[in-house]
């Protein structure tokens, strides 16, 4: 098969799957695994070349709805009656079906369902795991810092809060994205902020930024140098990756629980 993934969150499924060898291209933020970066690029996933799609001559191309204002690629792949599947992750429920449609798609189902299983089962052991917290922290999520935007009670942060022994700070908004301010931020006092800038590389973002705000010095976590910076590329898209980054996370905030524990997602 030649497919072309034009979403980060794809590529990452795909490569779950051990299909990452039939990618004959990908959009400009694909960055994992190493090897799709040698990949011919059709473009930032919000404005997709698709003469350079259509040129690639894919079987399948895979979009998602995870993207907001991916509405437009999708209208043109159907315009020019390209192969596509359009995936839609919120969740970590969502993530494991979408394993599984990629793999029926990509005939190979029973492997599939060997990782979808995988997956869920990974689940299960952070969950179990986290019933030992007996103080369980808040956290607050900065995918951008100004405006401010943190994830609410409908996204998968909120899931992986909890599976690693902590709560979202947002949690009781009832959105998958919520735009606030730094007052807001602060009267929460969070026990940790965690800082995952949507495309921003990890070595760019200065903590220190976070010290200066208005009346910030204030706050528990920076009180008690609780800021974490984190690699977006593990948190910020719904993906098997968001696995490694739980369990990365869980072993900094509980060390106690997850450090002696084998947590880990087997190779595809």
């Amino acid at each position: 098969m030649r497919i072309v993934s034009i979403c980060p969150s794809n590529t990452e499924i795909i490569d779950y799957l051990g299909l990452t060898p039939y990618l004959v291209g990908v959009d400009d933020y694909s960055d994992y695994p190493e090897e799709v970066r040698s990949l011919p690029k059709v473009g930032p996933d919000l404005s997709i070349d698709m003469d350079k799609v259509q040129s690639l001559e894919p079987d399948l191309v895979f979009s998602s709805l995870s993207v907001p204002g991916m509405e437009k690629n999708i209208e043109e792949l159907n315009k020019r009656k390209i192969p596509h599947i359009t995936l839609n992750p919120q969740s970590f429920s969502d993530i494991g079906n979408d394993i599984l449609t990629v793999g029926l798609a990509c005939d190979i189902e029973a492997h599939a369902k060997q990782r979808q299983k995988d997956f869920f089962s990974t689940i299960e052991k952070l969950r179990i795991l986290s019933q030992k917290v007996k103080n369980i922290p808040t956290l607050y999520w900065e995918w951008w810092p100004k405006p401010v935007f943190t994830p609410g009670q409908v996204n998968w942060l909120t899931e992986l809060s909890r599976l690693v022994g902590a709560r979202n700070a947002f949690e009781d908004v009832e959105l998958a994205s919520v735009q606030t301010d730094w007052d807001d931020v602060q009267k929460r006092n969070p026990d940790y902020i965690c800082l995952a800038w949507v495309g921003v590389q990890k070595k760019r973002v200065n903590p220190d930024i976070v010290r200066k705000r208005p009346g910030w010095s204030d706050m528990k976590a920076v009180q008690e140098e609780h800021i974490l910076v984190l690699e977006e590329a593990l948190y910020c898209r719904p993906s098997p990756l968001l696995l490694k980054g739980a369990v990365e996370l869980a072993k900094k905030l509980h060390p106690d629980i997850y450090l002696n524990e084998e947590v880990h997602e087997k190779s595809s």
